[in-house]
C-alpha cells in the first residue's frame, strides 16, 4: 500500500538513476526531495524539490537533512566512476572515489538514523553495482568502493532491524545513462597498459550502450519503497542476474576466463 505522506530523499538526482527515481516516485504521489551539487535540472518533475548537496561535505549533509525535515526513505544514489589501471591511479584519486561512493553514503546514513531510530521506522536504499560480484578490470577503485558499501549495508541491516528500519541495496549491471559520459579517468597513464585498457574501455562502452536505461533501477527502488518486507539485495536487469548466477556456480577459473573474454583482455596476445 502506498503511503503518499512519506518523504523520500534521493541523492544524486540531477541525472540518470537518481533523476528517473525522483520523477517516478513523485508521480506516485510521494513527497520527494532530490539533491545535486549543482542547480536543479530543467527537466525535473515539478513535484520534486531540489536541495543543494555535496555528500563529501559534513556541513552540506547536515543542512540538507535539516531542510528536508522528516525523512522516511533515504535513497543513496550519488556517486561517480573512476577508471584506469591500478598502477595508474593515484592514492588521491582513489581516496576521492571512496569519499563520494562510500563515505558520502556513510555521512547521509549517520545524519538520518537518529530520527529514524527514535520513530522506530524508516528505509534506507543504497545503489550498489554488479561490480561487487564481478569487479571490473580497469575500474578497481569503483568496484572496491561499491564492495565496501555492500559490506557496510549488510552490517547496517542487522544493526537497525530492531528499530523497524529496513535496509536494502540495488545491484544493477551496466546501464545506459549519462554516468557513462562523465566517467573520470586516472590522470596518469602507463603505456604498457594501453592495449588492454583500450579493450576494456571499449567493452565497457559497448555494454553500457546495450544496457537498459535508468528507469529499470527506478522501478526496482519503487518496489522496495512499497514492499512490506524488502530484501537485502535486488539484482537489477538480466545481465546482473545471469552474472551473479555464473559467479556462484561456475568454477573460479572458468568464471575468471569468462571475465577476461568479456573484456577482450586476452585477444591477440
Amino acid at each position: 500500500m502506498i503511503d503518499s505522506a512519506q518523504t523520500i530523499l534521493i541523492t544524486g538526482a540531477s541525472s540518470g538513476v537518481g533523476h528517473e527515481t525522483a520523477r517516478l516516485l513523485a508521480e506516485r504521489g510521494y513527497k520527494v526531495f532530490g539533491t545535486s551539487r549543482k542547480s536543479q535540472p530543467a527537466d525535473m518533475h515539478p513535484n520534486v524539490e531540489m536541495l543543494k548537496l555535496d555528500v563529501r561535505s559534513e556541513d552540506d549533509v547536515r543542512t540538507c537533512v535539516e531542510a528536508a525535515g522528516r525523512i522516511d526513505v533515504l535513497v543513496n544514489n550519488a556517486g561517480f566512476e573512476l577508471a584506469g589501471a591500478i598502477e595508474e591511479t593515484s592514492i588521491e584519486e582513489l581516496a576521492a572515489q571512496f569519499e563520494t561512493n562510500f563515505f558520502g553514503v556513510a555521512r547521509m546514513i549517520k545524519a538520518v538514523l537518529p530520527a529514524m531510530r527514535q520513530r522506530r521506522q524508516g528505509r534506507i536504499i543504497n545503489v550498489s553495482s554488479l561490480a561487487t560480484v564481478a569487479p571490473i578490470p580497469f575500474m578497481a577503485g569503483y568496484s572496491a568502493s561499491k564492495s565496501a558499501l555492500e559490506a557496510y549495508t549488510e552490517s547496517l541491516r542487522h544493526e537497525v532491524r530492531p528499530f523497524n528500519i529496513h535496509v536494502s541495496m540495488v545491484e544493477p549491471g551496466f546501464l545506459k545513462t549519462s554516468m557513462m559520459e562523465h566517467r573520470q579517468v586516472a590522470r596518469t597513464q602507463v603505456s604498457d597498459y594501453d592495449r588492454w585498457r583500450r579493450r576494456a574501455f571499449a567493452a565497457i562502452s559497448a555494454a553500457e550502450h546495450r544496457g537498459p536505461g535508468p528507469d529499470l533501477v527506478a522501478q526496482t527502488i519503487q518496489h522496495i519503497v512499497e514492499s512490506q518486507k524488502p530484501r537485502l539485495r535486488y539484482m537489477t536487469g538480466r545481465q546482473a542476474s545471469v552474472v551473479s548466477r555464473l559467479q556462484r556456480w561456475l568454477p573460479e577459473s572458468m568464471f575468471e576466463n569468462g571475465v577476461r573474454r568479456n573484456f577482450s583482455l586476452d585477444s591477440g596476445e
